[in-house]
């Protein structure tokens, strides 16, 4: 009987650590989190797996840039210790917890995710950087916004990105709805990446948005996917 509840035991403290291995190797944090983890972490190996292209267009001091798309990924996280925690963070959270994921199947002993990625982090106003040759597009005004919803028939803007998954698989429905009932809404889709600074003042950090107005009144607003079916309801 001694010797069942000792080998008992034993697999169970072998079942606890390896719960506690696993827990230490995934770190998801917010923006805050990861901004005060990182500032606490000297020599910080800091990671934007975002686009050449994005990250010109604003990163986090001394993050390298290492396309989670590009064909050199694998080869450039072979020149980060292993042993020493990684700081990992994209747009919107998709792409860096791919890599994440990546780098942990790699043998990587903590990897640290910013969960909200860059949209987050410019939401909450946190410091960023730019190339120097970057160029920044401002976009539409918040003046300019505010015009396109005045109307007496109900006005749909849709935020959306290129990347962004589902809004592609709204976008089909939206174009419908643009047709079939043009008499009752207008619908408008504005490219969250050309609007950064937009985004911040209406406060979006996630994608994608809908937003209903009516003579320039917000009546109704969702975050994330949703169905052609719900959409029209709140319409009609």
């Amino acid at each position: 009987m001694k010797k069942i509840i000792v080998n008992s035991c034993a697999i169970l403290l072998l079942v606890l650590s390896a719960c506690t291995n696993g827990q230490n190797a995934n770190f998801g944090l917010n923006v805050n989190e990861f901004n005060d983890k990182l500032n606490q972490t000297p020599n910080a190996q800091l990671i934007d797996v975002r686009t050449p292209g994005e990250y010109a267009d604003g990163h986090l001091a001394n993050a390298l840039n290492f396309d989670w798309n590009g064909a050199a990924f694998e080869t450039q996280i072979k020149n980060l210790d292993k042993q020493k925690p990684v700081f990992v963070y994209c747009l919107s959270g998709g792409r860096s917890g791919s890599a994440a994921a990546k780098m942990r199947n790699e043998g990587f002993a903590a990897v640290y995710e910013m969960n909200g990625g860059m949209m987050k982090w410019r939401a909450a106003a946190l410091p960023q950087t730019k190339n120097e040759t970057s160029v920044e597009s401002k976009g539409m005004s918040l003046n300019d916004y505010n015009k396109l919803t005045q109307s007496h028939k109900k006005v749909l803007i849709d935020f959306y990105a290129e990347w962004c998954a589902p809004c592609k698989k709204m976008k089909p429905y939206l174009d419908e709805i643009s047709k079939d009932i043009k008499e009752e809404v207008t619908v408008i889709r504005i490219d969250a990446d050309q609007n950064k600074l937009l985004l911040q003042e209406l406060k979006i950090d996630g994608l994608p948005v809908l937003i209903m107005y009516k003579d320039g009144i917000q009546t109704w607003r969702n975050v994330g996917f949703i169905d052609k079916v719900e959409v029209l309801k709140k319409i009609k």
